[in-house]
């Protein structure tokens, strides 16, 4: 087992003890932290250096337990790829705590979401942390823009291809404006992949997965996404000129296998 992997079970046995120095949460008095907890839809929090959540929980069964920052997965990006002083994009940045760890190591983070609440409290919980990333709303299903600004050195993508309805066009979009991928998905299983559909010439199999569409925060914009093979993924990410390709875990949850992997271009 990777040692980081090792890291990461640990911490998950540990989270009530997860306390963080947020630099203007610690000092701000109880009541008004009551009052920005209430502030906005949250559906993760964080604890402060005192033990006091800073967001809330979803439900008792989902994000009932701090975040841990930063994600094991992002120690060892770094660690493959020393990320001091390069430009990062992060697609679905959710509550920002991904969005905090990006920036303890790089301060040239840009944090995009498609729905506009995650941005508002992207913003405000990198804020409180100290930090002041790039965050804008931009919806996932659209083509990514042409924009010669946005070009990035990584690209952290992590639990959003899978709540996608077309996430082969989505990668042929984004891919190019990138040299490095940290990618976290689900995936489909051969005898999962009872439809197909076709993108510039090509045919892919893909598993339709309902999605609660846009009132739930966890979910998809649309009524279903599209969960792909992961050898297509892997010949994507090769079409787009990744060269190496490391599957660095798989693993089985409860809605199905899912893997990470690391790549880089030539």
């Amino acid at each position: 087992m990777f040692a980081w992997l090792k890291r990461r079970k640990q911490t998950q046995q540990n989270d009530d003890q997860t306390f963080k120095h947020i630099k203007y949460i610690d000092n701000l008095p109880d009541k008004e932290l009551a009052i920005l907890n209430n502030l906005l839809p949250w559906a993760s929090y964080v604890n402060d250096i005192s033990g006091r959540r800073f967001g809330k929980p979803y439900s008792s069964k989902k994000r009932s337990a701090p975040e841990n920052i930063p994600d094991p997965r992002i120690i060892e990006l770094d660690r493959r790829y020393p990320l001091h002083n390069l430009r990062i994009l992060e697609v679905g940045c959710f509550e920002g705590n991904h969005t905090v760890a990006l920036s303890q190591f790089s301060d040239q983070v840009t944090a995009i979401d498609s729905r506009i609440e995650h941005v508002v409290k992207t913003i405000i919980r990198t804020s409180m942390f100290g930090y002041k990333p790039t965050v804008f709303h931009l919806d996932l299903e659209q083509s990514f823009p042409n924009d010669p600004a946005l070009t990035f050195d990584v690209l952290h993508h992590v639990g959003v291809l899978y709540h996608l309805t077309d996430p082969i066009e989505h990668l042929n979009d984004i891919l190019p404006h990138c040299s490095i991928i940290m990618l976290d998905t689900h995936i489909a299983t051969e005898n999962e992949t009872l439809h197909s559909y076709t993108v510039q010439g090509v045919h892919y199999q893909y598993k339709k997965y309902h999605e609660a569409g846009r009132a739930a925060p966890f979910a998809g914009m649309h009524d279903h996404a599209k969960w792909l093979l992961e050898k297509d993924i892997l010949q994507i990410l090769e079409n787009n000129g990744f060269t190496h390709i490391e599957i660095a875990e798989r693993r089985n949850e409860r809605n199905g296998p899912r893997i990470l992997i690391y790549a880089h271009k030539s």
